[in-house]
């Protein structure tokens, strides 16, 4: 199928969609009278037309120009298509509901029955129809106005048995999935680093994601991040966006400039990037090992990490943290062949930025794809840790699931 075909069928299925929910709206406002009856379809079609411009001019722009407003319009096409699927699910019940009633009636022979699928929509139904297209939009609309950067602190204790005593009580501040090419409000962001300073950690550590796609994204925020500062050091790795595979280059070359542009960024912002490789941390004298391994995950993405090599030198370490974007390393590949491997930091999920958490409780479905997705988890003696991103991407929001700046303070068991 091509572009045109595609786009012609897109168009198609959103005008038809739209007029199917419109049969509501004619419901609901029967009784009003005309003026304001027209100002409400007036306002309906609107609505549809502003989303078919939109699908014109998402594949118009340029998204390496306007990479902000294309997200937009991209979540308003998104938004417009599930409110109205929301509420057509209703109103094809009402239907289902007056086809029964007809075919009821003309088995039975009765004359009021046998006219039940042309009798009106019932008014319920339409008012329920209504109310299911427009609460999506509503959570969508409050997702991207609180939620987006409503950074939370999250806390967690874990016992290591190995951990030198020098090193009880540590403190490591983590940060993930910053795709800096999402931001749309520059001192949020700059709030958020505070947020993390403010919690004094001994060691800072970045689980990859800095960028959606190009190192350029970068740019606007490099006097934000270049503030993380630890007594230990600022670490960071790769995820599967910041190689720049989700982008069209001129030449493969360009793609590889991109990647060493990003990396020159990290460690002019004072951070220490690990690929696929290992640093050892001293305090009073002792030590523990730092490994930090590129982009390796079990499902479709590249794999470019290599754990051996990232593994090498560090056999003798009493304890090893590994940074690794991608919590589905944990199974496949950290706990069965490297017991010793106390911690893994990860974040990649973003909990899909959608989700329920009350207390203990969990929720997200993030969790259909991936059995590892957010806060702690322990098998034996080894722990993964998930952090829930501190940005955003496609969606500009997050609904439940809140932007995370993580503490997790290392104690002697």
């Amino acid at each position: 199928m091509n572009r045109a075909t595609f786009m012609t069928v897109v168009v198609g299925i959103t005008l038809l969609l739209d007029w199917y929910v419109f049969q509501a709206v004619k419901t609901v406002t029967s009784d009003l009278s005309n003026t304001p009856r027209r100002l409400v379809h007036i306002f309906y079609w609107s609505i549809t037309a502003f989303s078919l411009l939109g699908i014109l001019a998402y594949n118009l722009l340029d998204i390496s120009q306007l990479k902000s407003l294309r997200s937009i319009i991209l979540v308003f096409i998104f938004g417009n298509f599930l409110a109205k699927l929301f509420g057509a699910l209703f109103l094809f019940l009402d239907d289902i509901i007056r086809f029964v009633s007809e075919v009821y009636g003309r088995v039975a022979g009765s004359t009021d029955e046998a006219q039940g699928f042309s009798k009106s929509r019932s008014d319920f139904l339409a008012k329920t129809a209504l109310i299911a297209t427009a609460t999506p939009a509503a959570i969508m609309s409050f997702g991207i106005i609180s939620g987006a950067y409503d950074y939370r602190v999250r806390r967690k204790v874990i016992s290591l048995p190995n951990l030198p005593r020098a090193f009880d009580g540590i403190r490591i501040g983590q940060l993930s999935d910053i795709h800096s090419g999402s931001f749309f409000d520059k001192i949020a962001v700059r709030g958020g680093v505070e947020m993390l300073l403010a919690e004094k950690p001994d060691i800072i550590c970045f689980t990859g994601d800095l960028v959606n796609n190009r190192s350029e994204e970068i740019k606007d925020y490099v006097d934000i991040f270049n503030k993380l500062k630890a007594p230990l050091g600022v670490y960071s790795t790769l995820g599967n966006h910041d190689y720049g595979d989700y982008s069209s280059w001129s030449s493969d070359q360009a793609k590889k400039k991109n990647l060493q542009d990003l990396i020159t960024t990290q460690k002019q912002m004072g951070w220490d990037i690990l690929l696929n490789e290992n640093r050892f941390i001293e305090t009073n004298g002792e030590k523990i090992a730092l490994l930090g391994i590129e982009n390796w995950g079990a499902g479709r993405f590249q794999k470019y990490g290599d754990l051996t090599k990232t593994y090498a030198g560090s056999e003798e370490s009493p304890v090893k943290i590994l940074l690794s974007h991608d919590p589905s390393h944990w199974d496949a590949q950290v706990r069965p062949n490297y017991p010793d491997i106390d911690l893994m930091l990860a974040g990649h999920t973003h909990g899909m930025q959608f989700g329920v958490e009350i207390g203990d409780f969990r929720w997200s479905p993030s969790k259909w794809i991936y059995k590892q997705w957010a806060d702690l988890y322990q098998e034996g003696d080894q722990y993964l840790y998930v952090n829930r991103g501190f940005g955003f991407i496609g969606y500009p929001g997050r609904v439940g699931i809140l932007p995370e700046i993580t503490i997790l303070e290392l104690k002697s068991a």
